[in-house]
């Protein structure tokens, strides 16, 4: 087990410049523009899998890094260059990470090379999980997967939304109910593979943040998809249910519901580590412009109305990265999260995205409020962070129910 640190190693700090040189020099000068476009930024994505970011190699390096500082390192560099671009590049990740963690060896082989494609021809993937009776409550999805024996397919159907590259995805991973009496312990998680007919793009949502980064509504109208495409395979899956079945009877529903939503603590980190990166490139803008703009004579920084937003804005993005690495730490080396630990740094980080990019814009006061400094779409990325991968009030239920030890509602 990696001892607990805060100082980078030689390596994590050369990858770390390496990050900060491409969120500089590419991605951040581009934000603008594909913001207001509001299309995925496909020549950047390439741009980052020719120099070997935008690849599965690259992602699982700094997951298996001992330290877990890895991920929350990548993520915090490549979202202080843009939100939306940043999540265009890593939203891949999503899909592959649930083929590594359910996924037979053939199939992790088989598929998560066409999720990325090549420097020459790029491809984005898909997970497809939230729908719109669903979202916090993941013991609710309608989208149904039968099995067809005599023909050895699975038959998908239902309406799957907020997905990230949903449709224009070249796989999709689709998390379906195969056994609605046991709530999340009955879901699976299946590959569908290109060009398979009946699924197609729902709406596209036009977004207030994130803008560069595509969502959309994936519909499945009797998706077929060869057996092997169940992630883990039948036999896995059948044992499973099958324990499923027997603990549902003896703890009831309520316990089985919670413990699909503990199983998303290890990754909620990973979305602290997007927020603080935000943060972080709000302040250092709204520093910049604190030396340099002067009103009455004098630098605005050399006022304490500004200087201790400033003080506040620094010491909460700090202990925001705290939690996140102390959480991330602890995710990769089995420490359990006694006190929720994954969702405090979620929580923390995320209001403090939104707190921090919203003093920005008011120590810019009215150019903050124009498109002339970056700061205002800064503020409106920030807006997600509190909602997805558990909004910040799912996130706050989570640590109350860790705390008291009861199914606080």
């Amino acid at each position: 087990m990696a001892e607990f640190t805060m100082e980078l190693n030689d390596e994590q700090k050369e990858v770390r410049d390496w990050l900060h040189g491409f969120a500089a020099d590419v991605i951040r000068p581009a934000a603008a523009e594909w913001d207001e476009r509001e299309e995925t930024p496909w020549p950047v994505i390439q741009e980052a899998a020719k120099v070997g970011i935008y690849s599965l190699d690259f992602y699982a390096q700094q997951y298996f890094d001992p330290t877990g500082l890895g991920i929350p390192m990548a993520m915090e560099e490549l979202f202080w260059g843009d939100a939306g671009i940043a999540l265009s590049i890593v939203g891949t990740g999503l899909a592959a990470v649930g083929v590594l963690a359910n996924g037979t060896e053939e199939q992790i082989g088989t598929w998560i090379p066409q999720m990325y494609g090549d420097q020459n021809d790029v491809k984005v993937a898909a997970f497809c999980s939230s729908e719109p009776d669903a979202g916090s409550d993941v013991a609710s999805l309608r989208t149904r997967a039968v099995y067809d024996e005599a023909k050895d397919e699975w038959v998908i159907n239902g309406t799957k939304t907020w997905a990230t590259n949903g449709g224009i995805a070249n796989v999709h991973v689709v998390v379906a109910s195969v056994d609605p009496e046991v709530g999340s312990k009955g879901h699976a998680s299946f590959i569908v593979p290109p060009g398979t007919p009946g699924l197609s793009q729902g709406q596209k949502f036009k977004k207030h943040g994130i803008r560069a980064s595509h969502t959309a509504e994936v519909v499945l109208d009797n998706v077929r998809v060869p057996g092997s495409c169940l992630l883990g395979g039948k036999e896995k899956l059948d044992e499973r249910l099958a324990r499923a079945r027997e603990k549902a009877k003896a703890a009831g529903g309520d316990r089985v519901k919670n413990a699909a939503m503990a199983t998303f603590e290890a990754s909620r980190p990973a979305v602290g580590a997007m927020a603080v990166g935000t943060a972080r490139a709000a302040y250092e803008v709204a520093l910049d412009y604190a030396r340099t703009r002067e009103q009455f004579g004098r630098p605005i920084i050399d006022n304490q109305g500004v200087a201790f937003q400033l003080a506040d804005m620094r010491t909460q993005i700090d202990a925001a990265r705290l939690l996140v690495w102390r959480a991330s730490w602890m995710a990769v080396n089995g420490k359990p999260f006694t006190a929720a630990e994954g969702s405090m740094s979620k929580l923390f980080a995320s209001e403090t995205a939104k707190k921090v990019t919203a003093q920005a814009i008011q120590i810019l006061g009215g150019n903050g409020y124009t498109r002339e400094y970056p700061v205002e779409r800064m503020h409106r990325d920030s807006a997600i962070y509190t909602i997805f991968e558990g909004t910040s009030e799912i996130q706050r239920l989570v640590i109350a129910r860790t705390l008291a030890g009861m199914p606080i509602r």
